[in-house]
């Protein structure tokens, strides 16, 4: 091992050429030196492995370096940054071509500081006339600062010199050129990543406090490669739940690394560095969410991700439609997976979704030139995956095949195209919202692009084909279970048109109320003699032979009823009239009047006024879609959902028929009572308003309607 015991630092971190500037140091020549006769042109191979023992340059007691490497003026390499620690462990590895070797390669060490320049933590020199040829050769570089003596750590580096013959430095450098030439210009579009890497940051848990109050107010830094993105700081807690999607572009030659690192928002001075943690994404299953909760290094706490590795594109993808062979088994051993028989096993695992992606047709033109960069995303509640860009086109042609794990068969598919434009924005071109009791198995269809509310026509169309497999007794299970909470849904704000809607959707249900009251009152009051003689008589049947288990009978009575109507009629439903509904304005063209109209003064004036209409606005928008999803029940709206209901009500005549009242509450009473005692982390929960749940109410019946149209 050579070891450099003579070197020199920086004042500062700047990357100018008075960085450079000194005296070199002498170093011993090690055997097989290379003098001037020797080959013009050499591979150096740097293998940066550890720092011991650097020097301490922040407050708290320990330094974030990182290393630059430079030959003369030119930095040829910069390593990452180890926060908080003073014994650092990089194992990086570069290569650089070498005309000269009399040149020494500086390698300075600094401290990264957020808000002022980087403090230098030491350099030294490394000879390259002193290392031996074609051989590695272990380098401890002694760090000290110029013109002192201090001991300030030591870096640990493997280095190999290979000298070239002047063919291999022609061909070297004519390969070069041939890569430069076939490289497209960079404002050409080009597809140069080989995927997607799709984050959804959920929450933190049991984070480190760093402030006095015994708080932190954290935010998350990613780095994939040279992609980064830094997500909002939420304020004391150190259980933050931000709820954040982005994407960051996978290169191959920059590594699968998601680096994950967790500050705390200082208001003055530098952010507090609070956890770090690594995961890698290329061992994750390409085209499916991952759940992931990542422990920060030290016992930091932990922060909760949903990862997905899609958008890839190549020869050898397993989702291209090109590479994919359905094996003649596979649909019979997922019939026999979700047959009836196997209801018990794994109950949140339904059924199995397939969808392809073939193609679409005449979308519309979102950039100079009459052309668009599509790319088409297809999400099922948190699920999210996405197909490769074609450039340059209106008709692109995808051919993907995705395949789903359905948890809920309420749920809906939302397939939405976009046009990619620089910076990673993006241009909404079109969506399509299929429920997945709709889907017909097999079936190739285009669908009609929609507009971001899924209620009028746009450019375009797209061909898919489903294919659902599910087991019914696991789905009627989930139906009274909690729905899966959809982590990132856009911002709700409050619209004077939603509240006018939902005013009337409220004002249409007590109506109900009040023409049933009076009704009612009218035979009181003897209106109609014959009426009011027929309800009396009504009553008192009614009251002298009732019986508990005739309440659903009642209910059954009408579900039956309104089967028959519907089949008489032809149709399942009366539809709502869409004109009874307003359709909000475009969320891009609401933003830009927002942005024109409101100040800082006005905003300050009625934030609070706004804030209380939002919530009226949601709460009448609550009341109106559970009186319509009642109604939609019995109107047989969802022929599975309404089937359910039948076969719930008729299970309950039997019951009550059979067993007294008094068993059923004392049944019902001890297992509310005890349920916490059995099973501590069950969700508390109302079956009757979960099933409801899953009952679309008239504006999402309205849009239905939209998507056969």
């Amino acid at each position: 091992m050579h070891r450099f015991s003579r070197a020199w630092g920086d004042s500062d971190s700047s990357d100018s050429s008075s960085e450079d500037a000194g005296s070199e140091a002498a170093l011993t020549v090690a055997p097989g030196l290379h003098t001037g006769l020797g080959p013009a042109f050499y591979m150096l191979t740097v293998h940066l492995r550890e720092g011991r023992e650097l020097v301490i340059r922040d407050s708290c007691g320990t330094s974030d370096p990182y290393v630059k490497f430079k030959i003369g003026n030119k930095q040829v390499y910069k390593s990452r940054t180890i926060y908080k620690n003073l014994n650092p462990r990089w194992d990086e590895q570069f290569t650089v071509p070498l005309d000269d070797i009399s040149k020494p390669l500086s390698v300075k060490v600094f401290d990264y500081d957020r808000a002022w320049n980087d403090d230098p933590m030491g350099s030294a020199d490394i000879d390259l006339t002193s290392l031996e040829s074609n051989s590695e050769t272990e380098c401890k570089l002694l760090l000290t600062d110029r013109g002192k003596t201090d001991y300030m750590g030591y870096l640990l580096l493997t280095c190999t010199l290979a000298p070239k013959s002047d063919e291999d430095k022609d061909q070297f450098f004519r390969k070069s050129a041939r890569v430069a030439e076939q490289a497209p210009p960079k404002k050409t579009k080009m597809q140069l990543w080989s995927g997607v890497v799709t984050v959804v940051l959920v929450e933190g848990t049991n984070l480190v406090p760093m402030d006095d109050n015994g708080l932190s107010d954290p935010y998350v830094k990613f780095r994939l490669g040279t992609e980064k993105y830094r997500s909002k700081h939420k304020l004391k807690t150190l259980n933050p739940r931000w709820l954040e999607q982005f994407d960051l572009r996978l290169y191959d030659e920059q590594g699968s690394q998601l680096e994950i690192t967790v500050y705390d928002h200082d208001t003055r001075g530098k952010d507090d560095f609070m956890g770090r943690a690594l995961v890698e994404v290329g061992q994750l299953e390409k085209d499916k969410t991952h759940e992931i909760v990542q422990p920060l290094e030290d016992g930091a706490g932990t922060i909760k991700l949903l990862v997905t590795v899609t958008g890839t594109y190549g020869s050898e993808v397993s989702s291209d439609l090109a590479n994919y062979t359905p094996h003649p088994l596979y649909r019979d051993q997922l019939l026999s997976k979700y047959s009836l028989l196997n209801f018990h096993k794994s109950l949140e695992d339904v059924g199995e979704l397939q969808v392809k992606v073939f193609r679409a047709h005449g979308l519309h033109s979102a950039d100079f030139g009459g052309m668009s960069d599509p790319f088409c995303v297809l999400e099922l509640v948190n699920a999210r995956v996405q197909t490769q860009t074609e450039y340059k086109t209106l008709n692109p042609e995808w051919a993907k095949v995705f395949t789903f794990q359905v948890k809920d068969i309420h749920s809906v598919l939302e397939v939405t195209v976009y046009d990619e434009d620089r910076n990673k924005k993006v241009e909404f071109l079109g969506k399509v919202a299929i429920p997945l009791l709709k889907i017909r198995n097999g079936e190739r269809r285009w669908y009609a692009l929609k507009d971001r509310k899924v209620m009028h026509k746009t450019k375009g169309a797209i061909l898919l084909e489903m294919d659902m497999i599910y087991n019914h007794i696991k789905a009627a299970v989930r139906t009274v279970n909690p729905r899966e909470e959809k982590m990132v849904v856009p911002e709700q704000k409050f619209k004077i048109s939603t509240m006018k809607q939902n005013v009337n959707r409220v004002s249409q249900l007590i109506g109900v109320f009040i023409d049933t009251g009076r009704f009612i009152q009218s035979c009181f009051d003897w209106q109609s003699p014959a009426r009011t003689i027929t309800a009396f008589i009504v009553y008192l049947v009614i009251v002298w032979n009732f019986e508990l288990y005739m309440l659903p009978i009642s209910l059954l009575i009408i579900f039956i009823k309104n089967l028959i109507v519907a089949q008489i009629l032809g149709s399942v439903k009366k539809d709502p009239v869409e004109d009874d509904y307003f359709v909000e304005e475009d969320d891009d063209e609401d933003e830009e009047k927002d942005k024109q109209e409101e100040k800082k003064s006005i905003v300050d004036r009625y934030h609070a006024v706004q804030e209380v209409c939002l919530q009226v606005q949601q709460a009448l928008d609550t009341v109106a879609c559970l009186g319509e999803r009642v109604k939609n029940t019995f109107n047989w709206s969802v022929p599975w959902l309404s089937t359910l209901a039948v076969l719930a009500l008729t299970a309950g005549v039997i019951i009550l028929y059979l067993i007294p009242l008094r068993y059923l509450l004392l049944a019902w009473g001890i297992n509310k009572f005890t349920k916490k005692l059995r099973k501590p982390n069950a969700i508390s929960n109302n079956e009757l308003l979960d099933f409801l749940s899953r009952v679309p109410s008239d504006n999402e019946l309205v849009r239905r309607k939209k998507l056969n149209q």
